[in-house]
């Protein structure tokens, strides 16, 4: 063997790293296993829905056309599906940047205690899916898109407030210590050093959470917060198949339109 791949060869395990390594595959074995045993499948259910599942896919190839065109049909409540994904993830992604700086440990180095209760104000507000936040609003502010919205926006602030916190503790702070040095207050370190580096990646996480909440207005809509998913219910509900696959490729098509221009945004900002 060359001096060069002596160089470059990798290091031997020890025995106590292979021990190691050994246990831990066991443990991840032992949790698969493990959670496997409180599941029950009954083959017999399984075989009973194949009917069903092979007249949504004919559904999917049989599309009830007339219904992506009409009067509250897809196109208008795939709008009210965007429309509530867009004003629940902006607003999510405001108000999340006191919170994102308020979780940033490079941000209260003196006072440890603030960034760790930022980030368990993030935690609770993340723990709780929308789903659940969304029953919560449809009480408080009655069914419709408003409910939808503020459900999408309550818990988009946990994600993208966890996310804007990374980001700026990952920053260079080489700019703000020299205009520190210089005499610069805490006002203008955060407006000359601090945004000029984390901006950029603040509306890229924006907008990738945009992409998911766009799902997640889909599925809100079936609980009664308006949207695609109230005609999708409805469909379901009576077995029109043809009506459940022309919603599911207006599902589609919007999806993918929306991660492909979410995606070209994103790689010219980071």
């Amino acid at each position: 063997m060359s001096q060069a791949q002596k160089t470059f060869s990798a290091p031997k395990k020890t025995t106590g790293q292979k021990i190691s390594s050994t246990i831990s595959w066991i443990i991840v074995i032992g949790l698969v296993l493990w959670s496997t045993t409180g599941m029950s499948f009954d083959w017999q259910k399984a075989l009973n829905s194949m009917p069903i599942v092979k007249r949504i896919f004919q559904g999917l190839f049989h599309p009830e056309w007339t219904f992506f065109n009409e009067s509250e049909g897809v196109v208008d409540n795939m709008l009210i599906t965007l429309e509530t994904a867009f004003l629940g993830t902006s607003a999510a992604a405001i108000l999340a940047v006191p919170f994102g700086f308020l979780a940033a440990r490079n941000m209260s180095k003196r006072f440890v205690w603030i960034s760790w209760i930022g980030k368990r104000i993030l935690n609770v507000i993340r723990t709780l899916p929308e789903l659940i936040v969304a029953i919560v609003f449809l009480v408080a502010v009655g069914p419709g898109p408003f409910a939808g919205m503020l459900a999408i926006g309550f818990h988009s602030i946990g994600m993208i407030g966890k996310l804007y916190s990374e980001a700026i503790e990952n920053m260079d702070e080489g700019p703000m210590e020299a205009l520190t040095a210089v005499g610069a207050n805490r006002i203008q370190t955060l407006f000359f050093s601090v945004l000029p580096q984390v901006l950029p990646e603040f509306f890229s996480f924006a907008l990738y959470k945009f992409e998911i909440d766009v799902r997640a207005a889909s599925v809100l809509g079936m609980v009664g917060a308006g949207g695609i998913g109230t005609p999708l219910l409805f469909s379901l509900q009576s077995q029109a198949w043809n009506r459940v696959g022309i919603i599911f490729i207006g599902i589609i098509i919007a999806v993918v339109i929306i991660d492909f221009i979410s995606g070209a945004i994103r790689k010219r900002l980071v």
